[in-house]
């Protein structure tokens, strides 16, 4: 992707409202599509929701701790948009 080039952005649903990636990774995006197809690979992916997306945090949870956790998560965002770039399916 050039400085001048914008990115583009993923499917417009959650985890993907606003995130963006990068309009010239789709070999990259390919390459997450394949790691991710078979069945360790959506295993590790259930996992990684498990403890990221799907946690909630208690009212007595430190700002350090939900900016952490929303890092995290904004992570597997990241990777759920490249697979769903490359031609994968959740």
């Amino acid at each position: 992707m050039s400085q001048s080039e914008p990115p583009s952005e993923a499917p417009g649903e959650w985890p993907f409202d606003g995130l963006q990636v990068a309009a010239g990774d789709d070999g990259l995006a390919g390459s997450y599509a394949r790691v991710f197809a078979g069945g360790d690979g959506r295993r590790v992916l259930d996992h990684l929701r498990g403890q990221t997306v799907n946690r909630a945090l208690g009212p007595g949870a430190s700002d350090a701790a939900l900016r952490h956790l929303e890092g995290q998560r904004a992570l597997i965002a990241s990777i759920l948009a490249l697979i769903v770039r490359g031609g994968g399916a959740l």
